[in-house]
């Protein structure tokens, strides 16, 4: 049996407890400070920009690729486990191009996409007019449709992971911290963590997996490899519109100016993010920029101008510093743990593919 140890449980330490919990002879806990979901996932919208990414080879590409393609089996099949209903959207992104937008990498793209096997629509003013008349089209120049890019609910999705894992026996501690780790050399000099010291107990493991986000920095300090993360914040908005923007069983994700508008049913919409910086030791919200994005949907979506605001949230993106996000593979000088972390703003978008390199590299030191 080998023992691994998930620390971690937002939407990448969750989808990787299960898609460990289906490897036979694996004994699979994980350790959260807090309730699942709690962190980043739980602020965050769900917009899974795969296709429509400007990212088209490599690495990158192919772990949005591995993520797409896997959502579309994951979903029914945590539905099925867990009995329960995830919201999914599967009616495609909309990006809205404007005035002085040059549409030539977006035609590059959707040549690229084709070959590939995917789709990028390019609607003119008229066609987006004709199609989605209830958006502002005076200031819209062109728009990208891409029927294959998706949403989802991220807390859902997270807590259908949670349980499907448990069914298939992953034990969760939530409301538990690791306080230290026990390590040793192995001759090849390499570090080993034998056994994790948590507010839970004392645990033997054969593995590591740190998907803890912001947690990660202090975590891989305690293990002398310090992994800089930094907070970004994001805002979001609930909102209640008056009537129904289209027809809702068809109405995609709209996006344009790095501003997304979800919709949910029941004429309601998710309206963000905010992109914040730390100006000092803490991030802290500027109701000031929630502001602006919620009047740049608007103004290009005029009826949510008389829309109600249920709520507003916001939580902590984990940024890698001077490094691309996200970080997966092995934790530098010690040979039993990987790191799945600083996902930024694509935590939910790459989570399938991340937690199937984590099985990948677990399974390839098994045999």
């Amino acid at each position: 049996m080998s023992r691994v140890a998930v620390v971690g449980c937002g939407v990448v330490g969750a989808a990787i407890a299960y898609e460990l919990s289906q490897i036979p002879g694996l004994t699979i806990t994980v350790f959260d400070r807090q309730l699942p979901a709690q962190a980043a996932t739980g602020a965050a919208l769900g917009v899974l920009m795969g296709i429509i990414s400007h990212k088209v080879k490599g690495k990158a590409w192919q772990l949005r690729l591995a993520s797409m393609e896997r959502y579309e089996t994951l979903i029914p099949e945590l539905e099925a486990i867990a009995g329960c209903t995830i919201p999914w959207n599967r009616n495609g992104i909309l990006k809205l191009c404007f005035a002085e937008e040059d549409l030539t990498k977006w035609q590059t793209l959707a040549e690229t996409r084709k070959s590939q096997g995917w789709e990028l629509e390019i609607l003119d003013a008229a066609q987006l007019q004709d199609q989605y008349p209830y958006l502002n089209s005076d200031s819209i120049s062109a728009a990208i449709y891409s029927p294959r890019d998706r949403q989802v609910d991220p807390m859902a999705l997270t807590r259908a992971l949670v349980t499907a894992a448990e069914r298939n026996g992953v034990t969760f501690h939530f409301e538990a911290a690791v306080e230290t780790v026990t390590c040793s050399s192995d001759s090849s000099n390499s570090q080993i963590c034998a056994q994790l010291q948590t507010t839970a107990g004392n645990f033997e493991i054969d593995w590591l997996v740190v998907a803890a986000g912001l947690g990660s920095t202090p975590l891989t300090a305690a293990l002398q490899q310090s992994i800089e993360i930094r907070p970004v914040l994001g805002q979001a908005l609930h909102l209640q519109l008056d009537q129904p923007l289209g027809i809702l069983e068809k109405q995609p994700v709209i996006t344009g100016n790095d501003v997304h508008i979800v919709p949910l049913g029941s004429n309601q919409c998710w309206v963000g993010a905010t992109v914040e910086f730390a100006a000092g030791e803490e991030v802290v919200a500027d109701e000031a920029q929630l502001q602006i994005v919620l009047e740049q949907a608007i103004a290009f979506c005029p009826a949510l101008a008389k829309a109600t605001i249920l709520k507003t949230w916001s939580g902590l993106r984990p940024r890698p510093e001077g490094r691309p996000a996200p970080i997966i593979g092995p934790l530098p000088g010690y040979s039993n743990v990987l790191l799945a972390t600083g996902h930024y703003r694509n935590g939910v978008l790459l989570a399938p593919g991340t937690a199937q390199v984590i099985r990948q590299l677990i399974t390839a030191k098994q045999n």
